[in-house]
C-alpha cells in the first residue's frame, strides 16, 4: 500500500486513539471537589432533569453523612444528549447545573479542562462548558471549524432584547453578511445551509437567487414534512417578503396553520394572509389567534381593544373551543403592553407592571365582551395587589405617567365586579401543567360552585387527561366524589384513561389512579375491572403507578406491599406518600404524625420523606409533586404549617423550617408562582426571622439554578 492510500486509514486510527471529548471532560470532572464542593458522577437516564439532579445530590450527601454547607454541580441526561454526539464529541454547550453557594461552585469548577472553557451563567443560571475556538482579524471563524462556526452563529442569533416581540437581532457587518452568503454559495446539502439561511433572513437578508435554490431543495428533501427543516420559517418569510410566485402555494402546502406558520404570515401583512389565519383560528386552532389579531390591527383596526372585541364576536359566532378565547385574551394583553413599551421606551419590567394594570382595567372595560372581561378578572386575581402596591410605591414607579389616583380607581372598580364575573369560573384545563399547579392553592377548600364546576368538567367527554387529573383529584381528595363521577367516566372514557400521562411534576395523580381509588372506596362494580387492568402485564408504563391505587379501600396487605417498595432502592413517584396516607387511614390519625415517626429510619430515604412530610400537611389536598417545589405557594404554606405544628417532633418541625428557608420566596421571589407582592415577601422573611433565622433578612445561599 502506498503512503497516499494509507493516509486516511492512518488518520482514522489516530483519531480513534485520541480520547474523546467526553473522556477528556469526564477525566477533568472526576478531579474536581473538596472544600465544601462536590461533583456528581456523569449522568445516566435516571438523572433526566434538574429535579433529578438535586435528588441525586441529596442522596449523595446523605450517604456520605455530610451535614454542613455543601455546594455541588452536575449535568443531566437532557443536557448530555444535546451536548455530545454519537462519537462522544462535543457538538454544543454542556450546561452544568448546581446547588448551594454560587461563589463556591464557580471556584470549584474553575476555568475548565484544557482546550475548553467554563462560562459562568450567574447566580440564577447554569455554567456553560464549550470548546475554545479561534477567529480571524475580522472576527470570523474558519469555515472548516464546526465549533467555531457554531459559536459564531450562536452569537449572531442572540436577540438584542429577548423581551421584545418579534425578536430583533443586531445588524450584520458587511464582512459578516458576505461570509454568510459565501456559505450558501458552496455546494452542500440542505442541512448544512440551515443556520446560515436563518441568520441571514432574520435580517431580511436572503437574496432571490438563494431563495430560488433553497425552495426546490427543501421541497424535495422534506416533501411530506416541510416544517421539519430548521430554516423553513425563514425561507417562507423570504418567499412572502419578496412576493415570490410560489409563496402562497407554499403556505397552502403547510396545510395546518400552527403558531409558527401563522406568525410568519403575520409578519408580512396582506389581505390574503389575514384570510388564511382567520380561517385557521375559526377552525378551532388557538395559536393562529395571535397572528389574526396582529394582521387585523395592521390592515383594519389599529386599536387593540376594538380589534380584539371584533375578533371575539367572530369567535363566539363560530362556536370555537374556549381555548381560542383564552388565546385572544393573551394576544390582547401582549399587544397593548408592546404598544405602551414602544410609545414610552419602558423596560421589560415596567411592561410587566403595565400588563398587570391592563388586566385589572380590562375586567371592567365595556368595550370588551363579557367573555374577555371574565378572563381578565380571573387573571387579575393574582395581580391586583401588585398593581396596588406599585401605585402606592413612594417615589418613581413603573407606572409613572399613568397616575396613582387612576390606578387605584381601576383597582376599586375591579374589586366591585370581581365576584360577579368569577362565579362558576375555573382555570383553563388545556393550559400548561405549571399554570394549573399555580392555582392549586385556591382549592384547599371547595365552594358549592367549585364542586359543580369540577363535576361538570369530569362529566364533559372533551376534558383531556390533564384536566381530568386536576378535577377528579380535587373531588376525591376532599371526599366529595361520588358514584356518579365514576359512571361519568366508565366505560365511555376507559380507552383514553388507560393512556400514559406523566404526572411527576404536578400536584395530581394520573386520573386512572384516582378513579381506581374512588371506585375501591365506593365498592363500585367497576373496581374489580380496574384492579385487573393494573395487575395485567401490559402496558409497562403503568407498573410504577400501580401501588398508588392502594390508597383506595386500604388494608394491611396493601400497606405491607407499599412498605416493601418504599424500603427498596426503587424510584419513588408517590409510593411513600401513599403508604403514609394508607397508614393514617388505617390507624385513624393525621398523616403528619405517621410521617414524623419515620424520621431517622435507615430504610427510608431522607429526601423522599422530606417532601412527603410537607406534602401531607393537609390530608384533604396532598401535594403529589415528586419533589419539593421551591417555586410553589402551596409548598411554602405547607412548610410553614409543618414548622409551626405543635404536635410534631422537633426534627419534623426542623424539616418544615428547612424547606421554608430554601424556598424561592426567600431566595428568588421573582420565580415564585403565582408571583408574590413585596408585602408577601416581607411577611415571609419576618416569619423566618421569628423562627430564629435572622439571616433570612439578608438572603441565604443558593439552592441551585440554571
Amino acid at each position: 500500500m502506498n503512503d497516499a492510500a494509507g493516509a486516511p486509514a492512518a488518520r482514522r486510527r489516530a483519531a480513534r486513539a485520541r480520547p474523546s471529548d467526553l473522556a477528556l471532560i469526564t477525566a477533568w470532572w472526576q478531579g474536581l471537589g473538596g472544600d465544601g464542593f462536590l461533583v456528581l458522577p456523569p449522568p445516566n437516564r435516571g438523572r433526566y432533569t434538574q429535579s433529578d439532579g438535586h435528588e441525586d445530590a441529596a442522596e449523595v450527601l446523605a450517604e456520605r453523612g455530610l451535614t454542613g454547607p455543601v455546594s455541588f454541580a452536575y449535568w443531566h441526561w437532557q443536557s448530555h444528549g444535546r451536548a455530545f454526539g454519537r462519537s462522544s464529541a462535543l457538538k454544543g454547550e454542556l450546561l452544568l447545573h448546581w446547588g448551594g453557594d454560587h461563589t463556591t461552585v464557580a471556584a470549584g469548577l474553575g476555568e475548565g479542562p484544557a482546550g475548553f472553557r467554563v462560562v459562568d451563567g450567574g447566580p440564577q443560571g447554569a455554567f456553560r462548558l464549550d470548546r475554545i475556538t479561534d477567529r480571524d482579524e475580522a472576527g470570523l471563524p474558519d469555515p472548516a471549524d464546526p465549533d467555531g462556526v457554531r459559536q459564531f452563529l450562536d452569537a449572531l442569533d442572540e436577540p438584542v432584547d429577548r423581551s421584545a416581540s418579534p425578536l430583533r437581532y443586531r445588524p450584520l457587518s458587511p464582512v459578516e453578511a458576505a461570509w454568510l452568503h459565501e456559505r450558501l454559495d458552496d455546494p452542500q446539502d440542505l442541512a448544512a445551509a440551515t443556520r446560515f439561511a436563518v441568520s441571514l433572513e432574520r435580517r431580511d437578508g436572503l437574496t432571490p437567487d438563494e431563495t430560488e435554490r433553497l425552495l426546490p431543495a427543501w421541497r424535495a428533501e422534506y416533501e411530506e414534512r416541510l416544517t421539519a427543516w430548521g430554516a423553513w420559517a425563514e425561507l417562507l418569510h423570504a418567499l412572502l417578503r419578496t412576493g415570490h410566485a410560489e409563496a402562497w402555494e407554499t403556505v397552502d402546502a403547510l396545510r395546518v396553520i400552527d403558531s409558527r406558520v401563522a406568525a410568519v404570515v403575520s409578519r408580512v401583512p396582506s389581505e390574503r394572509g389575514l384570510a388564511v389565519v382567520r380561517e385557521a383560528a375559526l377552525a378551532g386552532f388557538r395559536a393562529p389567534v395571535h397572528a389574526w389579531l396582529a394582521l387585523h390591527r395592521s390592515l383594519h383596526e389599529p386599536d387593540a381593544v376594538r380589534a380584539a372585541a371584533a375578533l371575539a364576536a367572530e369567535l363566539a359566532a363560530h362556536d370555537v373551543p374556549e381555548t381560542s378565547m383564552h388565546g385572544l385574551y393573551g394576544a390582547l394583553i401582549e399587544a397593548v403592553t408592546a404598544d405602551w413599551r414602544r410609545e414610552t421606551g419602558a423596560s421589560y419590567h415596567a411592561g410587566r407592571s403595565y400588563a398587570d394594570l391592563a388586566t385589572v382595567r380590562f375586567a371592567t372595560d365595556d368595550r370588551l365582551p363579557r367573555a374577555l372581561r371574565v378572563l381578565a378578572a380571573d387573571a387579575a386575581r393574582n395581580r391586583v395587589e401588585h398593581v396596588r402596591e406599585e401605585a402606592l410605591r413612594p417615589g418613581q414607579t413603573d407606572l409613572d405617567g399613568v397616575g396613582t389616583v387612576g390606578v387605584l380607581a381601576a383597582v376599586d372598580r375591579y374589586e366591585a365586579v370581581r365576584d360577579g364575573l368569577l362565579s362558576a369560573v375555573g382555570p383553563e384545563l388545556t393550559g400548561s401543567e405549571t399554570k394549573l399547579a399555580d392555582v392549586w392553592h385556591r382549592y384547599r377548600t371547595l365552594t358549592d360552585v367549585d364542586v359543580r364546576w369540577l363535576r361538570d368538567r369530569v362529566a364533559d367527554p372533551t376534558t383531556g387527561l390533564q384536566g381530568l387529573g386536576f378535577c377528579l383529584e380535587l373531588l376525591v381528595a376532599h371526599g366529595l366524589a361520588t358514584a356518579s363521577d365514576v359512571e361519568a367516566l366508565l366505560p365511555r372514557r376507559l380507552k383514553d384513561l388507560t393512556k400514559k400521562y406523566r404526572t411527576t411534576y404536578t400536584e395530581w395523580r394520573h386520573p386512572l389512579v384516582t378513579l381506581t381509588c374512588l371506585a375501591l372506596d365506593l365498592d363500585h362494580p367497576a373496581a374489580g375491572k380496574l384492579v385487573s387492568w393494573w395487575n395485567a402485564a401490559r402496558p409497562l408504563w403503568k407498573d410504577e403507578l400501580r401501588l398508588l391505587t392502594h390508597l383506595g379501600a386500604p388494608d394491611e396487605a396493601k400497606a405491607a406491599e407499599l412498605w416493601d417498595f418504599v424500603t427498596s432502592p426503587a424510584h419513588d413517584v408517590g409510593q411513600l406518600m401513599t403508604w403514609v396516607l394508607v397508614r393514617a387511614r388505617l390507624d385513624g390519625e393525621h398523616p403528619l404524625l405517621v410521617a414524623d415517626r419515620l424520621i431517622g429510619n435507615p430504610d427510608i430515604r431522607e429526601y423522599v420523606l422530606r417532601r412527603v412530610l410537607i406534602g401531607v400537611a393537609d390530608p384533604e389536598q396532598p401535594l403529589w409533586h415528586y419533589a419539593v417545589d421551591p417555586r410553589s405557594v402551596c409548598w411554602w404554606r405547607r412548610a410553614q404549617e409543618v414548622a409551626e405544628h405543635p404536635g410534631l417532633s422537633p426534627e419534623a418541625r426542623a424539616v418544615g423550617l428547612s424547606v421554608a428557608r430554601e424556598h424561592y420566596l426567600i431566595r428568588y421571589p421573582g420565580q415564585v408562582s403565582p408571583a408574590p407582592t413585596e408585602a408577601d415577601r416581607a411577611k415571609a422573611v419576618a416569619w423566618l426571622a421569628q423562627q430564629g433565622h435572622p439571616q433570612a433578612l439578608v438572603g441565604l445561599g443558593q439552592v441551585g439554578c440554571g
